[in-house]
């Protein structure tokens, strides 16, 4: 006579148990270990004379890139400024939004 309860389940897609293993310190170190980054290839030979003026030149270009962006950026938020508020002065309905200016005298 069999039986109809099977000793054993049978194995079913829906339902696994996964056991967990606590981790242990070797794996936490492991992932927390600072990489080191090899800077060798940064590195100039004492040797080597310094290029001073490339440098120098190097640096001017970086300045004057930044000032320029600046210049730019300041420009570009003054622009949009007096947009908004021409903007708004012809949403108000009012109509003397223009801005002409003074004539010279």
């Amino acid at each position: 006579m069999t039986s109809r309860l099977s000793p054993r389940p049978e194995p079913d897609d829906d339902h696994r148990v996964i056991k967990f293993r606590p981790r242990g310190m070797a794996d936490v170190e492991a992932r927390n270990a600072p990489v080191q980054i090899d800077l060798a290839r940064y590195e100039r030979n004492r040797d080597e004379p310094d290029d001073f003026r490339h440098r120098m030149l190097a640096n001017a270009a970086a300045g004057a890139f930044t000032v320029a962006l600046t210049a730019i950026g300041i420009w570009l938020a003054m622009s949009i400024a007096d947009l908004r508020k021409s903007q708004d002065c012809v949403l108000m309905g009012r109509r003397d939004c223009a801005g002409l200016g003074q004539p010279p005298t």
